[in-house]
């Protein structure tokens, strides 16, 4: 009898593990013995198929030693590989099947997708297996692409925004910056070795950490198949990445900090603001309310937007927040008219203690803001070879099941849940406040003598 409990128990254990997610319609899922997840989405408006493989991979799985380097890893999927053992070859083989082709790196994914005929989905899917599971590092490829990785960078330096959103994560994040900032360190990247890309993938390029996303006109029976055929003999890690690996968790901000930095790119004044947000961990009810509060000052009728840019206070201000599993940031952006720089911060700081107040919007305000949220979501998977890509975002930084409960969910979020999600993260929080300014206009306005520490 015991036997039988326990066998029992075991079995229900199995088919936990293996659940099956909560899908829209013509949506399919599957999870292979190796932990490789399978989801095909059926959309035959045009002839075409995608296929995506997204790995839980990316800036916060990096160190000093590593920053930047998940991203020069992205660039290297697209070299050599057990089958195409040089780049030319592997550019040939996209050519022969009519290939459109790339990838991505962010804090909590990589991603990398092909978009084809529909009769080349097998051959496809060899394509990918053989860059994902078989790459060459060769010293001569990585000597070619550590300085197109860099100079990625040093193409977002000459933006006086990029220099800002540095500095202000920086102080943000302290001693786990890296973890926070994709393109990474120049040093790191212009030093990378063939050694350390097989680091990471050793690390975290297993079919447990994982999802291949097949979308278009493919029937799900077939693409299923095809999936076992080619990843099945894909051995399974023996490991969980980020047990194995354990991520530091971010520090609480202690203490509220203001910094102004003179540049000589910075044709006009640029003011941002971050504070530590929700994260689907922890608090995944926040994160709706951080997207609805953010797209509700969106809305040209905000009292954001009246108080500061309808009023030639400022000619941009946006509000944003970034989901994530690790503690998604908040972030203000204000491009401030010069000549009013200081009434523009005064302003500012008024509006933002006015977050929680009862009408600081409208229930009409909110009700638009949820509607265009849920058109823009309708228009992001207008296009079958881009569905695969929020999907496999939300599978990483949250899971399958809030990327389909998204907007039933957001439907519900409330007057109420705004005001608590600002109370938690925003009012009397700590903050970072940086400005970037040329040195002449510093000279002029004298920003330091009124742009610091203000009580929320």
């Amino acid at each position: 009898m015991r036997k039988i409990l326990l066998l029992t128990l075991l079995g229900c254990m199995g088919t936990l593990l293996h659940a099956q997610p909560k899908l829209p319609p013509n949506y399919f899922w599957r999870k292979l013995p190796n932990g490789l997840e399978v989801v095909v989405i059926e959309n035959n408006r045009v002839p075409l198929a995608t296929i995506e493989m997204a790995v839980k991979n990316g800036a916060y799985t990096e160190g000093p030693e590593f920053s930047g380097l998940s991203h020069l890893f992205e660039h290297m999927f697209f070299k050599a590989n057990k089958d195409y053992p040089n780049q030319e070859q592997f550019i040939a083989r996209t050519e022969e099947l009519g290939m459109i082709w790339n990838g991505t790196t962010g804090d909590e994914r990589v991603n990398y997708y092909f978009t084809f005929d529909r009769d080349s989905l097998e051959a496809g899917l060899k394509f990918m297996n053989a860059a994902m599971r078989f790459p060459i590092y060769r010293p001569e490829d990585m000597q070619k692409e550590r300085p197109v990785v860099d100079g990625e960078f040093q193409r977002a330096e000459s933006d006086p925004g990029f220099q800002l959103w540095i500095d202000v994560n920086k102080r943000l994040w302290g001693d786990l910056f890296t973890r926070k900032n994709a393109i990474g360190d120049h040093d790191v990247i212009n030093t990378a070795t063939p050694q350390k890309m097989m680091t990471i993938k050793d690390k975290y390029y297993h079919p447990n950490n994982s999802i291949l996303v097949i979308t278009g006109d493919v029937q799900h029976d077939k693409a299923f198949a095809l999936a076992e055929n080619i990843y099945g003999d894909w051995a399974h890690s023996g490991f969980e990445p980020n047990e194995k690996y354990p991520l530091p968790e971010f520090k609480p901000l202690t203490q509220t900090q203001y910094f102004v930095k003179e540049s000589n790119i910075a044709q006009t004044p640029y003011i941002m603001l971050g504070w530590h947000g929700p994260d689907t961990r922890n608090d995944s009810a926040g994160t709706l309310a951080a997207d609805l509060f953010s797209a509700a000052l969106k809305l040209n009728s905000s009292k954001w937007q009246q108080a500061l840019v309808d009023k030639g206070l400022a000619s941009a201000v946006d509000m944003g927040y970034q989901t994530a599993k690790y503690v998604g940031p908040i972030f203000i952006y204000v491009l401030p008219n010069p000549g009013k720089m200081k009434e523009c911060y005064a302003e500012m700081m008024k509006q933002i203690a006015q977050f929680s107040e009862p009408g600081y919007l409208t229930d009409e305000q909110i009700a638009t803001a949820k509607e265009n949220m849920i058109r823009n979501d309708i228009r992001s998977k207008e296009k079958p070879s881009t569905l695969s890509m929020g999907m496999t975002y939300w599978w990483c930084s949250a899971s399958l099941d809030y990327y389909t409960n998204y907007v039933q969910n957001l439907q519900q979020v409330s007057r109420q849940d705004i005001t608590n999600y600002v109370n938690k993260y925003i009012k009397g929080k700590p903050y970072v406040a940086g400005l970037i300014i040329n040195p002449e206009m510093n000279k002029q306005i004298k920003p330091a003598e009124f742009f610091t520490t203000k009580d929320l």
